[in-house]
């Protein structure tokens, strides 16, 4: 798929970071639509870390015991016991899907996009978008959701939201186990439950998934022509071919296309497009990133600074309900 681009690696001087963020300011203004590709990377921005502080303090009990030192480790680890397996995935599953992201950069993307004509592509499980308020009709997970269990064999293409056998599971473990009759079951086969993860052939595209793909399609379809922002955060080199190569197909498709990539440490573009390309090496957990591309207008020899960037993000969610799947949960 990448066979017929060479690829860009910008040196990112503070003079060509300004003028980036220039031009992406002015690539979501004139934008007809917006298609926003989101990786791992944003997620980790927004402070959903698997290692470090954040590991320690919820996973402390199982790091000393079995001496991992980080999430991905623990989840890997052949426990002897179910009861073991699902107290350590049911925390995962806690604070990766159901607890917020410590710092607000989901809500601060989507101030940039509220009223442009946008869907999102994403490869993360952790529904950061839906949290921070992102229409559930504009949102396709391609690989899975830490919000529902399916069967591990499996038996049929149905998932299953777990928020309150998980939040079960977390309240009632003791000495780093649940109680046996806690352990997920499929409900039509009895065989056990799994995370509607994408690993292997296993995984369940069920019904919802499958309408998210076309609706993403049609979005597609009916905006060809059109001028397009195709907007990457955070997407590395692990699945290449579900957004990045994509976007760079379809930035090629139409010169009136712009292909816009953040990424800290590996922001890069094909030279094919390097005219239509944005290339920032930059962290979107910093608020002065925010700060450059707000589509306010600013006075810049005034330096006045948009609302969205003064002090701490306002998280205003109105009547905004979060949704998982077709349940709904009144935010605090």
């Amino acid at each position: 798929m990448s066979a017929m681009f060479s690829k860009t690696r910008n040196r990112m001087t503070e003079e060509h970071y300004e003028k980036e963020i220039g031009r992406l300011r002015t690539a979501l203004e004139e934008a007809d639509a917006v298609v926003i590709g989101v990786g791992a990377g944003l997620s980790t921005s927004a402070g959903f870390t698997y290692a470090g502080e954040r590991f320690r303090a919820h996973f402390s009990d199982f790091a000393a015991k079995y001496d991992f030192s980080d999430m991905y480790s623990g989840g890997f680890y052949p426990y002897e016991t179910l009861e073991e397996y699902w107290a350590y995935w049911s925390r995962y599953i806690y604070i990766n899907r159901y607890m917020d992201a410590p710092k607000p950069v989901y809500e601060k993307l989507l101030e940039l996009v509220r009223d442009k004509d946008y869907f999102v592509l994403t490869t993360n499980v952790d529904h950061c978008f839906q949290k921070a308020g992102f229409d559930k009709k504009r949102l396709f997970y391609t690989q899975g959701d830490y919000g529902l269990f399916q069967c591990s064999e499996p038996c049929c293409q149905e998932t299953y939201d777990n928020e309150e056998l998980v939040c079960e599971m977390v309240q009632q473990q003791k000495d780093m186990r649940i109680p046996t009759e806690l352990v997920p079951h499929c409900p039509y086969c009895g065989k056990l439950m799994t995370m509607n993860l994408r690993a292997d052939n296993t995984f369940v595209q069920d019904e919802g998934w499958h309408q998210a793909a076309e609706r993403y399609s049609n979005f597609l379809r009916t905006r060809d022509g059109l001028k397009t922002l195709y907007l990457e955060l955070g997407v590395g080199y692990n699945t290449p071919g579900i957004i990045k190569y994509p976007f760079w197909q379809m930035t090629l498709k139409n010169h009136q296309n712009t292909y816009a990539c953040l990424n800290y440490g590996q922001a890069e573009c094909p030279n094919e497009i390097r005219s239509q390309a944005i290339s920032i090496n930059s962290d979107a957990g910093k608020r002065y990133f925010w700060c450059g591309i707000c589509t306010y207008q600013r006075d810049r020899s005034r330096r006045e600074t948009p609302d969205l960037c003064k002090g701490s993000i306002r998280r205003t969610y109105g009547g905004y309900r979060k949704t998982c799947r077709d349940r709904l949960y009144d935010l605090p």
